[in-house]
């Protein structure tokens, strides 16, 4: 079914070289699900991406059933390869702002006539209906079949992608982290749905995970893959152990904590709709208070509210009644969720990272840290208002435009065109900080995520996925935050560099005296970091505490895999 031989791939950077795969030969035969693991950077999607035919490559030759591509093949055969493959890339939420069944109905027309964008439902639901409904149900989508995709949570979206994937009938499908967002429910249910496909369909399946127990359940044969080489092959169980032999020792979490409130969570309540009707989610009268120097953990399965709550806690997303109080240097009480100038002291030492982070594509990752700094340095607030006053902008405004610091870039970009304004007034109520003076200042943080400093000249589009994580994950943190919220950012993190990212977090939180609120569907990451945990379900408080008790209480109904 797929042959490699002696496959070689090198990217040109602006500031030199990376190699990404070295003589790769592997034949995987048909039927067969084979797994390929490696840390962040060792060539995984890279190696999926040219199975593709989307990823040239330098030398060597791959061949997919009937269609074979060499380094010097026109573009006709890379046609050839993808028509014969599906991929799920990770962190990919490419979907249509329709209904979960019009996104798979557009993909069964499209995998006939070529296009997406022009599809009549009535006709294709007759011809296509069955079928799609069919797909969402392998996926575990039954039940959200109407649900518009935009509001799916980030596990259920990734299935949805799955089922698009199917629908182009291919005769291999190409995972990349599939389960990486998903509650251990969500990701059982991912898992058998592969293994139904790949018995039922005969497809075969080549995935890419750094989860050992995503590949104990699905690989029959498992690939190590190390700085771009097949390290080794064969046993899933033995190559695992190899994996994992260069972990690093875990710190032990320091579970103190202080007993001063600085957050205040009272009576949250909010209702999301869907665009046809009926209510999808409702955050029920939310209550909890949160201690300085906690590590608070947010439970719940997939679509249970997590992120929702999140938001609101952040003042990203505004409640319809409730308070999230935040206790301010001179002990008042701000609500985040209120227009002030207040709240902007304190969202100064807030950072968030977000579940479906971007790094701008083109951009150094030096900029891009030189535009947070910039955001969230200590005299920021006082020169925004006086460069506010200059500008004859109301307070209330200068409120509402620092807020969308904190939101993803296109996010921000998109209200501030809502409003006829432009990108460029909140670098203008905000400025860059000197480039020069960024190495200095991300240093310590830097070292702490185990990033070279060498990747700051490097643009985004440069970096390997466990780098963009770790990127992002250093923007939240070089204005060393007060607060620090965490949208399940680590899914894409193979468990060595994950254990690093544990271990700088706990030390983040011990030195810098950091409060951290995480939402994450790893159990075992929750486990070694998390001082405090509180249970969602259907947007409901379900318990708070210790948390190895509302883990276990988690587990009543949620499967573990």
């Amino acid at each position: 079914m797929i042959e490699i031989e002696n496959l070689n791939k090198t990217y040109k950077l602006d500031n030199g070289e990376v190699t990404a795969l070295k003589d790769i030969n592997l034949k995987v035969k048909d039927g067969e699900i084979v797994g390929i693991i490696g840390r962040s950077g060792s060539g995984k999607t890279s190696l999926l991406r040219i199975l593709r035919g989307v990823e040239d490559f330098d030398s060597g030759r791959v061949k997919v059933a009937d269609a074979e591509v060499k380094s010097d093949s026109s573009k006709y055969y890379f046609n050839k390869l993808k028509k014969e493959t599906a991929i799920h890339l990770q962190r990919s939420f490419g979907l249509w702002p329709e209904s979960a069944f019009n996104n798979v109905i557009k993909k069964l027309y499209a995998t006939k006539y070529g296009d997406e964008s022009m599809v009549d439902f009535d006709l294709a639901n007759d011809y296509y209906g069955d079928e799609a409904r069919k797909l969402l149900e392998i996926v575990g989508l039954k039940d959200k079949i109407d649900h518009y995709a935009p509001v799916l949570s980030g596990g259920e979206k990734q299935r949805l992608i799955i089922a698009r994937q199917l629908a182009k009938k291919p005769k291999v499908l190409l995972l990349d982290e599939p389960a990486t967002m998903a509650c251990p429910k969500t990701k059982q249910s991912i898992l058998e749905a592969v293994k139904n496909i790949n018995k039922e369909l005969n497809v075969t399946v080549v995935l890419v995970s750094h989860l050992p127990e995503i590949h104990r359940y699905l690989s029959d044969r498992l690939i190590l893959l190390k700085d771009g080489e097949i390290k080794k092959e064969g046993n899933t169980e033995e190559i695992i152990d190899e994996f994992l032999e260069d972990i690093e020792e875990e710190i032990p979490l320091d579970d103190s904590r202080t007993s001063e409130e600085i957050i205040k969570v009272k009576d949250l309540y909010k209702r999301y709709y869907l665009l046809t009707g009926g209510s999808v989610l409702e955050i029920k009268d939310i209550n909890f208070n949160l201690n300085k120097e906690d590590i608070l953990s947010i439970v719940g399965t997939s679509g249970a509210g997590k992120t929702l709550l999140l938001k609101m806690m952040a003042g990203l997303e505004q409640a319809e009644r409730g308070e999230v109080l935040y206790k301010s240097n001179n002990n008042f009480w701000t609500d985040i969720n209120k227009v002030s100038l207040e709240r902007m002291d304190i969202r100064r030492n807030l950072g968030f990272m977000h579940q479906e982070f971007a790094l701008s594509h083109y951009a150094t990752v030096r900029s891009q840290l030189a535009v947070r700094l910039g955001f969230k340095n200590n005299d920021i607030v006082d020169y925004a208002k006086k460069k506010a006053k200059e500008l004859n902008l109301s307070d209330e405004l200068l409120d509402s435009l620092y807020n969308l610091t904190d939101l993803p870039e296109i996010e921000a970009k998109n209200r501030l065109e809502q409003v006829g304004l432009v990108p460029e007034i909140l670098h203008e109520l905000f400025p860059k900080f000197p480039d020069n003076a960024v190495k200095d200042e991300v240093r310590e943080i830097f070292d702490g995520l185990d990033l070279s400093l060498d990747i700051l000249d490097r643009k985004s589009y440069e970096l390997s996925g466990g780098q963009k994580v770790r990127a992002t994950l250093a923007l939240a943190l070089c204005s060393k935050p007060d607060i620090l919220f965490l949208d399940e950012p680590f899914g894409d993190l193979d468990p060595l560099t994950l254990r690093i990212v544990s271990n700088s977090i706990k030390k983040i939180n011990k030195q810098l005296k950091t409060t951290i609120i995480i939402i994450s569907h790893n159990i075992n990451f929750i486990k070694e970091l998390s001082k405090t945990a509180i249970l969602i379900k259907d947007g409901e408080l379900i318990d708070t505490g210790n948390t190895l008790e509302i883990l276990n209480k988690f587990s009543n109904f949620c499967e573990f895999s």
